[in-house]
């Protein structure tokens, strides 16, 4: 390696940052003999950045007198596993095929002590956290472990947490969420039934370039396919990779990218990291991506090694909740940010809040439905040796409900009251006690004071018709004005509230035993 004076800086890809060091580490090691596993692993989330690290691997190992083995899915398992059996000191792998190799006793990790997860973010995205566990329980716990990681959420936090120890945290730049400034973004707002006729245009104008080289992103797989088919078919070079395709067919489709014969690229998120092209000049998202560390990477394909390049996305209403995230990674970048989008962001809010009203709607109506479920039927046991005891219920009369003690073994416990009884009619509801006049209870003074009952029904129709009603406070009465002998009766008002309290039951006793 060359000496550099401080002045100079070195610019190295990612994956040279931590295999340097990883070389060094295997040079103070005992040497590797038949049978032994490697001594350096490097987990990587897709087949396309497993052979770019192998490639760089090569690089260095070559002179090191070092071999490498690199194992990820769809392709032959006999190559990788004569590789493995050969020996070597450093392996590339994707999780899942690793997984099989550990499992099927094709290899070991017992001489693993230098542990990369490369793109720790993007395999956690795929659903590789059980694998990555899985493989790390296998490595001898006095390991050296690097992650490497282009955002940092609360998931990778959590994945350094476990597996690493006293561990240093290196940050180039800021840990927020920034795209690279030296590429144009333009975001087109559209719908969804005007993106083909929209990208058609696109298209016209960017093959008309010489650097013309593309990548679109799209979200499914049967959508690349699809999309891919209408380009051939209206005279597009465009060609198309995705996790389905074979492991041969992708590298012969990216090499046919790379040398420009194919200078358009339809692909999922499998494209978005670890894609070693360097000249690509323009990024499509057909779709827009689920979250906006999807739309840096998928971004971040153009305007590399210091280069620029242009990046089209379509947002349509469907994207909404990605507004305000986008905003402000289009101001970040100090990008154009276009009117409507704001109004997209007042559209996600308003959606939001309405969503947010519902939900608590329902979870206020599933409270009140569990609070009456509990006390219906709701028993109290009774002293002594189990007596009759007394059962709590509620009902319901026309708008208002009710509530009753009902008479048990030990009629003492009520206070000598009886059962409460509420009555309905098809125009009134009135209550009364079945064995004693009502009275209120104050468990607070621990007294019991009559309670206020309606008047009587007067013998004479003189006053005019009794009609009982009903207010918030109790059931009272009153009489209809009816002119007599030129003198209006008017009924007395109802006393105040604090008088007509009804009777309140004191807490239940504890059951048996307590």
């Amino acid at each position: 390696m060359p000496e550099f004076s401080p002045p100079n800086v070195i610019l190295l890809p990612t994956p040279t940052q931590y295999l340097l060091p990883g070389i060094v580490h295997i040079m103070h090691q005992p040497k590797l003999q038949r049978g032994d596993g490697p001594t350096v692993l490097v987990l990587a989330p897709t087949r396309e950045l497993a052979q770019q690290v192998e490639g760089v691997v090569s690089t260095f190992s070559k002179p090191c007198r070092l071999k490498s083995a690199c194992v990820y899915g769809g392709s032959p398992r006999g190559p990788q596993i004569r590789d493995l059996q050969d020996g070597c000191e450093i392996v590339i792998a994707t999780p899942g095929r690793l997984i099989d190799f550990l499992e099927s006793g094709k290899m070991n990790l017992n001489r693993c002590t230098y542990l990369v997860l490369d793109e720790a973010d993007r395999m956690l995205d795929m659903g590789f956290e059980p694998q990555i566990r899985k493989i790390v329980d296998m490595i001898r716990p006095d390991r050296q472990t690097l992650m490497w990681s282009a955002t940092w959420p609360k998931e990778v936090q959590g994945l350094a947490e476990d597996f690493l120890r006293d561990y240093i945290q290196v940050n180039i730049g800021s840990l927020d969420l920034c795209a690279n400034h030296n590429i144009l973004q333009i975001i087109e707002m559209c719908e969804e039934y005007e993106k083909d006729g929209k990208m058609s245009k696109l298209l016209e104008n960017i093959m008309s370039q010489k650097d013309n080289k593309t990548i679109i992103f799209v979200e499914t797989k049967r959508k690349v396919d699809e999309l891919t088919r209408r380009m051939r078919r209206d005279g597009w070079p465009a060609m198309c990779i995705h996790g389905d395709k074979q492991q041969q067919e992708r590298e012969w489709v990216l090499g046919e990218f790379r040398s420009g014969k194919s200078p358009i690229l339809i692909a999922t998120d499998v494209a978005s990291r670890g894609l070693d092209v360097h000249d690509i000049k323009f990024v499509i998202n057909f779709d827009f991506p689920n979250n906006t560390e999807d739309y840096v990477h998928r971004i971040g394909r153009t305007a590399r090694a210091e280069q620029t390049g242009t990046a089209y996305s379509f947002f349509t209403s469907s994207n909404a909740k990605q507004a305000r995230e986008l905003i402000d990674i289009l101001k970040e970048a100090k990008q154009q940010v276009p009117p409507r989008l704001y109004h997209m962001l007042e559209l996600s809010k308003q959606m939001y809040m309405a969503k947010s009203r519902q939900r608590y709607r329902v979870r206020d109506d599933k409270r009140r439905n569990e609070e009456r479920a509990s006390m219906n039927g709701r028993g109290v046991g009774g002293g002594g040796g189990g007596g009759g005891g007394s059962s709590y219920n509620s009902r319901s009369s026309g708008s208002s409900g009710t509530t009753s003690w009902s008479e048990g073994g030990d009629k003492s416990y009520l206070g000598g009251l009886g059962k409460y009884n509420k009555k309905d009619s098809s125009d009134s509801t009135t209550s009364a006690y079945s064995s004693a006049p009502a009275f209120s209870y104050n468990p607070q003074t621990n007294s019991i004071t009559p309670n206020y009952l309606p008047p009587a029904v007067p013998t004479s129709a003189a006053y005019g018709q009794y009609t009982p009603y009903q207010n918030g406070a109790g059931a009272t009465g009153g009489y209809t004005s009816y002119q007599q002998s030129g003198v209006p009766f008017t009924p007395a008002a109802p006393p105040p509230p604090s008088q007509q309290v009804y009777y309140v039951p004191p807490p239940p006793p504890p059951p048996p035993g307590q």
